[in-house]
């Protein structure tokens, strides 16, 4: 907020199941940061479920962002958190226009930001809700949840007092704390959308296959999902192993988990990150796993077999999402011939329900595309098949909306970036120039990107109103995707609906072959 801002009042004090939190108001838009929803996840309780916090009395100050997770730092990921990192890392922050009074009914949206599950926080100032929040169609709520070893390390084979995928179990808690309080900032709880881009993309995908998120939430927005990268509890163990080599320590040893510095976990976190897809590339070390509560199979082969949460769905990629980990040099998203077979292999391995067609099979469909061969195989065993696959099967239990995300800057084309991965973020979020030395307009491209957020915002907060991404006035009509013409918004300067995008892609991959038990 700028000093110009209006002073905190007693109008901006909100009653929370745990107590008062007091806001600030800039005339056009309300916003309560770093809001406690869970108590701090630290010591005895670093590796259990999130727990209530302790209730407070006096309104506590909720005009500043609260602290980050605990994270390993990246130079090949130079993101502003936001926030200091620390253990009291469970808060939310919400948005409201000013005029949004309590108990206005809005429509809510939750997001879930991303970050290969290692990364990231709801205070990143790309996430900022003001311009989301602004029209006054939608109360904007933003989550933390646990990261790394701390949200997604399987150690329930070692002792029954660590909880399975705590990261899951975190935005599960939050969805419980919007379902009970966001009435009083002027949401409505029975009218909530989930959207979360990357891994909060994977979260959205895994808890549409949830039975915890049952009544959580009536909508939901997967950009960009890895949905296949769920594991199973063998690997997370071995994963587990790894950690506690690391640090030194035995599998009997592993309730001193709870006194080693978090320093130390991070140095030993980074280790397990890196060495887990330099093992085997384009897998990830920490992500969720089927535990046999949280999560009951692969959330693509739930999907399939109808069995998804019967809520609306918007889902979709960015037509060059593997741009970025080659700009990166990121073995999260191999490119080489040699990768991309460990790539394939670790699928097989991992789910062997899902019958991928044989691998020349898949080459041939790229050959003639010159040097993008491993580009587009990358891109679409990492997120384009998984989203499409997903979108598959949810529609036989609730309406499915498909898109890709063309736009480009001429910036981003001369970098040969393109739409790479996470490039759609400041056109939802409406933050087009969120840092000062975002270079993604210095060749122009501005007005075009204004055009493309508003539109693409338009349909976001429409979907979250009743289900159905509606455009504005003149706007394409983004029909549901069926199995008679598998409609796909293209979002670009101008927006089409194509029919059946991915045809090629689905044959070369296996239409028929894709099957479950």
């Amino acid at each position: 907020m700028t000093a110009a801002a209006r002073g905190p009042d007693d109008a901006l004090v909100v009653d929370t199941a745990y107590g008062p939190v007091r806001g600030l108001d800039d005339g056009t838009v309300k916003v309560w940061k770093g809001i406690r929803f869970a108590a701090p996840p630290a010591g005895e309780l670093r590796w259990r479920a999130p727990e209530p916090p302790r209730r407070w009395s006096e309104p506590a100050d909720a005009t500043r962002v609260g602290p980050v997770c605990p994270q390993p730092t990246d130079p090949r990921i130079p993101i502003d958190l936001g926030a200091p990192q620390g253990d009291d890392c469970l808060s939310l922050n919400v948005w409201a226009a000013s005029n949004v009074e309590p108990g206005a009914g809005k429509p809510v949206m939750v997001w879930v930001h991303g970050g290969a599950y290692v990364l990231g926080s709801s205070a990143q100032p790309l996430y900022h809700g003001r311009t989301l929040a602004a029209d006054g169609d939608a109360v904007i709520v933003t989550v933390n949840y646990r990261l790394g070893a701390l949200g997604f390390l399987d150690l329930s084979a070692v002792s029954d007092d660590f909880a399975t995928n705590l990261g899951l179990r975190d935005v599960l808690f939050a969805l419980q704390w919007v379902r009970d309080n966001i009435a009083g900032f002027g949401g409505d709880p029975h009218r909530v959308t989930v959207f979360g881009e990357s891994a909060g993309g994977g979260i959205i995908t895994t808890l549409l296959a949830s039975p915890h998120a049952a009544g959580l939430f009536g909508a939901a927005i997967a950009q960009s999902s890895p949905a296949t990268s769920v594991y199973d509890r063998e690997r997370s163990q071995r994963v587990a192993a790894l950690l506690l080599d690391q640090l030194g320590l035995r599998a009997s040893d592993a309730q001193q988990l709870v006194s080693v510095p978090t320093s130390a976990l991070m140095t030993a976190s980074k280790h397990v990150f890196d060495h887990i897809p330099a093992s085997t590339p384009g897998t990830l070390a920490f992500a969720p796993i089927i535990d046999g509560d949280v999560l009951l199979a692969h959330p693509v082969q739930l999907a399939r077999d109808g069995r998804t949460l019967p809520v609306p769905l918007i889902i979709g990629t960015n037509k060059h999402e593997a741009a970025l980990f080659r700009w990166m040099k990121s073995p999260l998203m191999p490119i080489t011939p040699k990768a991309i077979r460990a790539m394939f292999a670790e699928i097989a391995a991992e789910q062997p329900d899902l019958q991928l067609p044989a691998e020349e099979q898949i080459r041939a469909a790229y050959r003639g595309r010159g040097k993008t061969i491993g580009m587009g195989v990358a891109r679409d065993i990492g997120f384009r098949m998984p989203s499409v696959w997903f979108a598959e099967g949810h529609r036989e239990v609730a309406p499915v909306y498909l898109y890709r995300f063309d736009f480009a800057t001429p910036m981003l084309r001369l970098l040969r970036l393109g739409a790479a991965h996470a490039t759609e973020l400041p056109y939802v979020w409406g933050n087009l120039v969120a840092g000062p030395k975002d270079p993604t307009f210095k060749l122009g491209g501005l007005n075009a990107g204004k055009k493309v957020s508003a539109r693409i915002r338009r349909r976001w907060v429409n979907f979250a109103v009743d289900g159905t991404p509606a455009g504005s006035a003149g706007d394409p009509v983004w029909r549901p995707y069926r199995t008679s013409d598998r409609a796909t918004l293209l979002i670009d300067a101008e927006d089409k609906v194509v029919d059946d995008l991915d045809r090629e892609l689905r044959t070369a991959w296996g239409d028929q072959v894709l099957s479950f038990r």
